[in-house]
Formats: C-alpha cells, sequence, structure tokens
C-alpha cells in the first residue's frame, strides 16, 4: 500500500462535499468518547467521518455521511483520541529502521513524530538523512525531518565524524520539502552564545526557511546564558532534568520537552513544574528521544509516557494534549496533525478500558486502518540502503591487546587520574579523581574495584586515531569487555572493559559484522550486528529486539546492572553533556566556566 500525505488546500472540495453529505465518506467512527485535546474535554457520544487521508466531519451524527463503501467502525465504550507524537525521537537509538521503527510503535498509537536523525548525519552527513527521509515518506507516520545541526557535536578539534554539516547544507535540506520541519538540537550551545560563525549561520537559514529551531541547553536552568541561547531563536529544548529547568524555560517564551527514554528518567522530576508549581502546560511536550528496540518491545513508546505522566499525578487528558496538540504547535503543523477536528488528517486511535490506562486497540494513520488489537494490519513497503552504508567501518589494523596500555609519565608508585563516573538512569557523568597504580610505566587500572578501561577508537576515516581512559560505575565482576558502534554522537567505536585482550576481541567481533554490540565474558560472545551505518539493525524489530535484550542479559550477567545499560553506556563519547566523556581525540570536560575543551588524564 501506498501511503501520500495530500495537502489540505488539495482536498477541499471532497472534505466539504463529505462534510455535507452528497459524498459516502471512506470511513465513519461512531458513538465514542472525543479526547478534544482543543478544548482539554471528553465529550461522550461523539463521532467522525473521514474522507481519503483527512476528517471531514466531526459530531453526534455522521450517518448523511454512511454510503454502501463505507467502513463504518463502532467505538461505544471507547476514546478516540488523536495519535500521538513523539516531539523529539532519535530513530537509530531504537536500532532500527525507519521501516521496522514504525511497525513497532504503529500499534502502540504513535502515528507521527519529529525526528533528528543526527546519528546517521555523523556517519554519512546529508546523505543519511536523505535516505531516513525517504524511508519516512514510504510509511504511514506523518513523519517530519529535522537537520542535524551539530555534526561534530564539539567540533573537529575535539572529535572525528564521518561527515560535517554546516550553513550551506542546512539550507539545501530545507529544499527537500515541508517535512524537513527544522534545525535539530542545537548541542554545541556554547557556540550559539558565544557567536560560533557555523552555529549561528545554521541557525539564520532556519529561520529564513520559516523553520523552527531545537535545542540542548545543559548548563543549569538559573545560568544567564539560557536567555542568550534563546535570543538566537532556539525555541523548544529537551535537556530538562529539573522542574526549574522547565520552568525557566517556558517563562522565556520555549517549548520545554520532557522525556522519558529507555534510560533517562527525567518526566517523574520535570513534571512538577506543572503539577506542583501550577504552571501552565500548554508550552510542555513529552518525548522519548533515545528508546531501544528493547524497550519499545517491553514497555512500549509514547503510549508508555503519557501513561507515566499521568501516574505522576497529570490529568489524563493534559497528558494526551502533551502528546498531541501541543507538540503540533510547536512544529506549526497543527492545521494538520495533534488534534480530531474537521480538515486536520485522519490520524487517529481508539483506547480501551480508562483512558488513563492508555489502552491502544485500533491505529488509524492518514485515513487508513493501520493496526488493531497490538498488531499491524497493513503492509509496509521495503527499503533498500545502498552497500556503502552497509560497510561504514574503517581500521587501519585490527586492535591488539597491547593498544589499551595506558603509559604513566612515572615509573612506578601511583597517580592522580581523571576517571569519568557514570550514573544510572541519567545522561550527565561526573568526574572523579582517582590515585591508580603505576607498574613498570603502566596503569594498573584492571587491579582497581570499580574500574574499568574505556577508548574510542576513530572507525569512520581510518586515522588510527585513539584514545583510552578510566571509567568507574560499570559494575563488572569477572573479566568482561563490550564495543559498539553506537558511540554518540560520532559513532567512532567505543569499547569498555576489565581485561586488554577481551577489549580488542570485542572491538574486532564489531568490525568483523561492519557494525553492532558485541559482549564478551567467560560465558562466549554475544553479538547483535548493526548492519546499517553502524547504527541500525537490518533485521525486523522482533528479531532486533530479541538481540538487545541479550546483550542487556549479558551485561546484567557479568555484573552491570545499570538499568538499559547499553543506552547508557552509548553516551559516554557524547562530548556535549556534562562533565566528563571520551573521543577518539582525549577526554572532554564540558563545563558552565570553561566551555568544552580537552583535558589530560593526568592531574599534576
Amino acid at each position: 500500500m501506498t501511503f501520500t500525505r495530500k495537502p489540505l488546500a488539495d482536498c477541499v472540495p471532497e472534505l466539504v462535499a463529505t462534510a455535507r453529505g452528497d459524498r459516502p465518506a471512506s470511513l465513519v467512527i461512531t458513538g465514542g468518547k472525543l479526547v478534544n485535546v482543543c478544548s482539554g474535554e471528553i465529550l461522550e457520544g461523539m463521532s467522525v467521518g473521514i474522507q481519503g487521508g483527512r476528517i471531514a466531519y466531526v459530531g453526534k451524527d455522521v450517518s448523511h455521511m454512511i454510503g454502501d463503501d463505507t467502513r463504518v467502525i463502532e467505538a461505544s465504550g471507547k476514546y478516540i483520541a488523536p495519535g500521538l507524537l513523539d516531539g523529539h525521537c532519535h530513530i537509530e537509538s531504537t536500532q532500527l529502521t525507519v521501516t521496522e521503527f514504525a511497525r513497532a510503535v504503529l500499534p502502540l498509537g504513535t502515528t507521527g513524530g519529529f525526528f533528528d536523525a543526527h546519528e546517521i548525519a555523523n556517519v554519512f552527513g546529508l546523505k543519511g538523512i536523505k535516505l531516513m527521509l525517504d524511508e519516512m515518506r514510504g510509511t504511514p507516520l506523518a513523519a517530519y525531518m529535522q537537520v542535524a545541526s551539530c555534526v561534530p557535536a564539539a567540533g573537529a578539534d575535539i572529535e572525528t565524524t564521518g561527515a560535517s554539516i554546516g550553513p550551506a547544507e542546512v539550507a539545501e535540506a530545507y529544499t527537500w520539502g515541508a517535512d524537513v520541519i527544522g534545525l535539530g538540537e542545537v548541542m554545541n550551545f556554547p557556540g550559539v552564545v558565544y557567536g560560533d560563525d557555523k552555529m549561528i549561520g545554521e541557525i539564520q537559514e532556519t529561520l529564513r526557511a520559516g523553520r523552527v529551531a531545537d535545542g540542548h541547553f545543559t548548563w543549569p536552568s538559573s545560568d544567564w546564558r539560557l536567555p542568550v541561547y534563546a535570543a538566537a531563536g532556539v525555541s523548544g529544548d529537551h535537556e530538562c532534568v529539573t522542574a526549574q529547568d522547565v520552568i525557566e524555560r517556558v517563562r522565556l517564551g520555549m517549548y520545554a520537552k520532557m522525556r522519558r527514554g529507555s534510560a533517562w528518567h527525567d518526566v517523574a522530576q520535570t513534571i512538577t513544574a506543572h503539577t506542583e508549581h501550577g504552571l501552565d502546560p500548554r508550552r510542555m511536550l513529552l518525548v522519548t528521544d533515545d528508546r531501544s528496540s528493547e524497550s519499545l518491545r517491553d514497555e512500549g513508546h509514547m503510549d508508555f509516557v503519557v501513561r507515566h505522566a499521568i501516574s505522576q499525578g497529570v490529568k489524563p487528558v493534559t497528558a494526551f494534549q502533551m502528546a498531541t496538540i501541543n507538540t503540533a504547535e510547536r512544529f506549526g503543523v497543527a492545521r494538520d496533525i495533534g488534534s480530531i477536528t474537521p480538515g486536520s488528517c485522519a490520524d487517529i486511535i481508539l483506547l480501551d478500558g480508562n483512558l488513563a490506562d492508555v489502552n491502544v486497540v485500533l491505529t488509524i494513520a492518514s485515513g487508513v486502518v493501520v493496526a488493531e488489537n497490538g498488531v499491524m494490519t497493513t503492509d509496509l513497503p521495503a527499503f533498500t540502503y545502498p552497500d556503502e552504508v552497509l560497510a561504514s567501518v574503517h581500521l587501519p589494523q585490527r586492535p591488539v591487546a597491547g593498544d589499551f596500555i595506558i603509559p604513566a609519565p612515572i615509573a612506578s608508585g601511583s597517580i592522580a587520574t581523571r576517571v569519568i563516573q557514570v550514573l544510572e538512569n541519567h545522561v550527565e557523568t561526573i568526574e572523579r579523581i582517582h590515585t591508580i597504580p603505576v607498574v613498570n610505566g603502566k596503569l594498573q587500572v584492571h587491579g582497581v574495584a570499580g574500574l574499568c578501561k574505556i577508548a574510542v577508537l576513530e572507525r569512520h576515516h581510518g586515522t588510527g586515531n585513539q584514545s583510552v581512559a578510566v571509567v568507574e560505575g560499570i559494575g563488572f565482576h569477572e573479566p568482561a569487555a563490550i564495543a559498539m558502534t553506537v558511540a554518540h554522537d560520532s559513532h567512532n567505536i567505543l569499547v569498555i572493559g576489565n581485561d586488554d585482550e577481551l577489549m580488542a576481541q570485542a572491538v574486532n567481533a564489531v568490525v568483523d559484522v561492519q557494525g553492532g554490540v558485541a559482549v564478551l565474558t567467560a560465558a562466549g560472545t554475544t553479538l547483535f550486528p548493526l548492519a546499517i551505518a553502524g547504527l541500525m539493525s537490518a533485521e525486523p524489530f522482533e528479531t532486533a529486539a530479541a538481540q538487545s535484550a541479550a546483550v542487556s542479559k549479558a551485561l546484567y550477567d557479568a555484573g552491570c546492572t545499570l538499568n538499559y545499560a547499553f543506552m547508557t553506556l552509548s553516551l559516554l563519547a557524547l562530548a556535549v553533556i556534562p562533565t566528563l566523556r571520551l573521543s577518539d581525540k582525549g577526554l572532554v570536560r564540558i563545563s558552565p566556566e570553561e566551555g568544552i575543551q580537552l583535558v589530560p588524564l593526568f592531574v599534576k
């Protein structure tokens, strides 16, 4: 089946004729409880008439629109709600292609979203974004693409990426169509604040094109530079981890995005800006940011996030607004999506039981029933990625155990060393200083309880760049290592372990399959191939979710009990989030006082 979303202007004659009763509706839903996100009401005994991909009529009676070929869905006892929208999502983080992502989330009630493909952009630049956009256009989703703003995220002097994007590339992407909706999260917020030409130029091209710019501000919300950031035209931000973060953004006219990803559990704290501090929720959005295929299978997608928000004290209708109309208004497309109103796209879900349960039993996307009772009812077209995208891992030579030795500036004794401390369910890390033994001029990390080595190897251009440092909070209680080509945002090879030989074997395992995740322990090797750009599985959703779960189990069995550990560990190379990270060029520290800079491993 081909899914085409026609502009409203092209549909007006047939919508008006259908609403009058002069033309039969293609689909009607009768007698349900309408979740009206425009008025904040639940309206009993409501019906909806649909012509093609748009809504023609909303009212008590649609009998005048029913013809011989009209499909009638009886919704008595059920809620009729707008399809859920994700206001900030990286599809690559689900480890799925766009098509398989659509298969996973449509039965859960997600009918659209605003997607920032900055993961594949860091590997293949505009070409990667365009490939994902083309695939999106073949799905039933109301899918909007954002142009990756930070490729690289922290600058070429900090990390090596597979491509680069600047103002010219951003401007080019906006010529691809109206579904290229805006600029993706501007992670180089220091660059914006202090007038970096590249970052300012990208925002200017965005505003000139009539698009919106999304933010990523991780300095404290009380910092005087947040208004400076907003003055540049950045009007939405998902880096909210406290109620005050939400409050300060909303007060500046920004949209505050509250996320519940696999490993980022920020809604419980941030939602109190509304539930306890009483702020108007109209500029508050619920988003996922990053959710793995495993958590999509086990927990859900936006249905899970809305349900979670309700459990935190948000009124059900308000929670639905945060995942529908608020999101559509933020991106300027509320005429098309986000509500069940005449003229809008027919993206509708039916829910059974209590509204707070968010129990989706039927999904309509662009006027077509695509899922019922948790199962897709329509096939999606296949999409093929080119060979170059399936061969994206380039190392000059196969690593060996000796590559992970850390030379020390002293022959023996002990030395003060910077260590990355991982925090469960949080994106930020802490910089710790540990005194670590030195023997024969080599740092003895593996002999210190709780510490592991962490290394990043450049994999895009075969430069041979690599750095090795120290991390704590992993929890391995036996010899173990994990290597991955998912290493935000530059997506070089990241490896963590407490045994140099296993670290080398893990890296070689992911190189051999041209991308993925490998966990090596005494029990053997657990492999999750991610052939597409080293980020996404070429397998169906169900297979990918099972392989993702196998990685989680292997890590857990080795002592790493972090919640969705792979997701947390994959961010240890993200050089724009405080406090200490690792790139292929060395340790990176991020602070309000000093910005983003490389720092030495050893402390003098």
